[in-house]
């Protein structure tokens, strides 16, 4: 099984509503950077994810993918306790 570490970070941009020009400005990168970590085009360095989970305060997510939890189930799992999914 590969981690898919950029659609995880996607989903939690998304749960947040932000578009990727407004998580690019908050962590003071290009959006072309943002897309291209998100669709796997680029691995980011453990340094950006931490720093993606720490802006959009989804520590817990990372933390359950790095334990091999499925991230995109985990995910899932928020969203329908928060009442979105």
């Amino acid at each position: 099984m590969q981690l898919n570490v950029g659609a995880v970070l996607k989903l939690i941009r998304e749960r947040k509503d932000w578009s990727q020009e407004e998580l690019a400005e908050k962590m003071h990168m290009d959006r072309s950077l943002i897309s291209r970590i998100e669709t796997g085009k680029q691995h980011p360095a453990f340094e950006t994810v931490v720093r993606w989970a720490n802006v959009t305060n989804a520590k817990e997510v990372l933390v359950a993918f790095f334990c091999g939890m499925d991230g995109t189930a985990v995910m899932q799992n928020i969203l329908n306790l928060m009442g979105a999914g």
